[in-house]
């Protein structure tokens, strides 16, 4: 059972880490190409920062949903529970 439990965690950190990537990679893509908008049309700076912020909240729930799902398999592993 101990190797069922190490073996979730390391699991889980990799999927966290991966999440926060991704993530990570999301925002920069997003805000580089806001920077770009901006540059080739400045009078839609309003338009396409409110566009940039809605982008970047959706952006922003998959880790929550990442780290909601990494929660489960931590308290409550199916894994271990099918071990008996």
């Amino acid at each position: 059972m101990n190797e069922i439990v190490a073996s979730t965690a390391i699991g889980v950190g990799i999927i966290l880490a991966a999440a926060g990537l991704g993530s990570a990679l999301g925002w920069g893509m997003i805000c580089s190409k806001y920077i770009e908008g901006i540059a080739r049309q400045p009078e839609m700076r309003a338009q396409l920062m409110g566009q940039m912020l809605f982008t970047g909240g959706l952006m922003e729930a998959f880790p929550m949903i990442v780290l909601g799902l990494s929660m489960w398999f931590i308290f409550a592993n199916p894994f271990v529970a099918a071990a008996g």
